[in-house]
């Protein structure tokens, strides 16, 4: 069955992407890039989307396919669709302004609002490494036996190396394999499997409440914009470089960007959506909950063999790796951005962020004895700033000193503060209900 649904899902995503390339070309100026060209555009949102496929997701969706099966793939597809949104507005600011989040913060806010808010989102940095860098010593634990500390070190300095040593273009072509063999790996995975697709086909567009799943529908909603993406984003889509003093130029860059953004976002759904579909086809087929991310992948190899759970684990980890790199480019820029600089890791301000949020990070992981509680930390200081990363965002992409004539528009503005206020309101319930 999967055989046939990939060569489809694969056409289909190409019939779309050109005509959408032919409708987003403005005042009908033709394109200076031929239709295959459109990919040299394509990776910032890639980077993105490993932030929405790293293992706090996998935690996340794997619980809601094994206690609900397919009723909450719904949530993948709204979560998806505010993503979408929320980073297609902040990489407006990086193509209008050429300034990152936290450069435009520093910038155009007072210095007392700038520090207290950067200061804030350089701490949900060091929780998203936290995070990550844990994910990846799960996955090394369960290929390797090696210790969840040990396999912490391992990824950490994995993850300095590969930012230090390496310039953007080239980890954007890392990130990509990554995020390839994370896909590959479940496209694998739901092969062995039998999938009820009719049942699956209504989870994703109808919306239901099973009985005691708002924690799971708060958790999968609540961890797709995360503060760091949002930084991210807007540093990074200023690696495709343009002549910012040709209105035309910019106006194709947005279109582009919004290109990149859709068809990145659309693969985060495919895998988040694979995560649920196997669970619900395996645990909550045999009905057995999952709570932590080595008891899912252990569950695998009873009900699936033992090549599933190494598979999974080998998936794990390179989700893992993929996201403590973008969650270190993040604090890089977050930490440039404080000094009024774009990151560039030759430049010692951006080297000290990214240093500082994983070393940080991998010395938390040191004092905690459990990493499933070490896991919720995280998820718990995220929910706290988020809001705060949120609405700086709509504040700055709506003001007309800052944008100039590429501000929001009032109708953009009011759903970006709408959307703003819905998934703020998930995070603090969400930490209501750990506590």
């Amino acid at each position: 069955m999967i055989r046939l649904w990939v060569p489809i899902i694969a056409r289909w995503e190409l019939i779309l992407m050109l005509r959408l390339f032919k409708f987003l070309d403005t005042k009908g100026h033709k394109p200076r890039y031929g239709a295959l060209d459109i990919f040299r555009f394509i990776g910032p949102g890639l980077l993105v989307t490993v932030g929405f496929i790293d293992p706090g997701n996998w935690a996340s969706d794997l619980s809601a396919g094994a206690d609900y099966g397919y009723a909450l793939l719904w949530v993948v597809t709204l979560s998806t669709i505010i993503l979408i949104l929320v980073q297609h507005n902040v990489a407006h600011l990086g193509i209008a302004t050429g300034l990152c989040l936290s450069e435009a913060a520093a910038i155009y806010l007072k210095p007392r609002y700038s520090y207290i808010l950067l200061a804030s989102a350089m701490l949900a940095s060091v929780s998203t490494s936290l995070a990550e860098i844990l994910g990846g010593a799960i996955a090394l634990k369960m290929l390797f036996s090696i210790p969840i500390r040990a396999g912490a070190v391992l990824v950490t300095i994995f993850t300095l190396i590969m930012l230090y040593t390496n310039s953007y273009r080239l980890i954007e072509k890392w990130i990509i394999a990554f995020v390839s063999v994370i896909g590959l790996s479940f496209l694998y995975e739901l092969s062995l499997v039998d999938l009820d697709w009719n049942t699956a086909v209504a989870g994703w567009v109808t919306p239901s409440f099973p009985k005691g799943s708002m924690i799971i529908i708060m958790s999968v909603l609540g961890a797709v914009v995360m503060p760091h993406n949002l930084f991210l984003h807007s540093e990074i889509i200023q690696s495709r470089q343009w002549n910012r003093m040709d209105e035309k130029i910019i106006k194709r860059q947005l279109n582009y960007e919004f290109l990149d953004t859709l068809l990145s976002m659309i693969v985060g759904w495919a895998i988040n959506s694979a995560m649920i579909l196997l669970a619900a086809a395996t645990y909550f087929r045999v009905k057995t909950p999952v709570s932590e991310l080595e008891q899912a992948g252990q569950l695998l190899a009873p009900l699936l063999g033992n090549h599933a759970m190494i598979v999974f684990a080998v998936a794990l980890l390179f989700s893992a790796l993929a996201s403590s790199i973008t969650s270190g480019m993040a604090a890089g820029s977050i930490f440039a951005g404080i000094y009024k600089e774009p990151y560039d890791i030759k430049d010692n301000h951006s080297k000290i962020g990214v240093g500082l949020s994983l070393i940080l990070a991998l010395g938390i992981i040191f004092l905690i004895s459990n990493p499933f509680k070490g896991l919720i930390l995280s998820q718990m200081i995220l929910s706290i700033q988020l809001p705060l990363t949120i609405f700086l965002q709509v504040y700055l992409t709506s003001s007309e000193k800052v944008m100039g004539k590429y501000k929001n528009s009032r109708l953009s503005k009011i759903t970006l503060y709408s959307l703003g206020i819905v998934v703020t309101g998930l995070n603090i319930a969400l930490v209501a209900s750990i506590f």
